[in-house]
């Protein structure tokens, strides 16, 4: 888990990003829309600059969602956790003991039971919830779930950083480069 509370998590989807990253004094990046060929160069370019990878393995070009992958990602790419909406690839990094984060889509009632339905079966470390601008549900889904709450989605302003703090997020996901280092 993480160190610290309220922490940002810098989410990239362009190398250019990640190797800019290296240079900023920030601990987790998170790894989103990517392809295979080139998650095992970054992951161990991150660990070089001393950084932590969180793979979102949904988001893997090259990959299908299934347990091989996530078998591929934890042997191969070694990254330090694994962001999924998919209980099979969570249960699977979790057995080779990553950190695993399961997404959350606030789309309605039938996909929030969804989620809480694979919580239960899969236990995993951290919840990411999604669009984060929805402090009632980020303290809804802490108090049933007893898990640390990463927000995210749609975070474009210190004050929905805040807001997601307040309503008892531990960490804010962020794609948004301008609030990659806030005070």
């Amino acid at each position: 888990m993480f160190n610290e509370n309220h922490i940002i998590l810098p989410a990239v989807n362009k190398m250019k990003d990640f190797e800019k990253l290296m240079r900023m004094p920030l601990n987790y990046i998170i790894i989103l829309d990517s392809h295979i060929a080139q998650l095992q160069a970054m992951v161990k370019m991150a660990k070089q600059y001393n950084k932590k990878v969180l793979l979102h393995a949904d988001l893997v070009n090259g990959l299908k969602h299934d347990e091989y992958a996530a078998e591929f990602i934890c042997q191969y790419i070694r990254p330090h956790g694994v962001i999924s909406t998919r209980g099979t690839i969570l249960s699977v990094a979790k057995k080779r003991g990553l950190m695993t984060v399961q997404r959350f889509f606030l789309l309605d009632s039938l996909a929030l039971n969804t989620s809480y339905r694979t919580f239960e079966k899969v236990n995993p470390d951290m919840i990411e919830v999604l669009p984060g601008l929805v402090p009632k549900m980020i303290k809804s889904i802490k108090q049933k779930t007893g898990r640390p709450i990463i927000a995210g989605g749609l975070m474009h302003t210190k004050e929905d950083i805040q807001n997601a703090f307040a309503a008892g997020a531990t960490a804010v996901s962020t794609s948004d480069k301008t609030l990659w280092l806030q005070d």
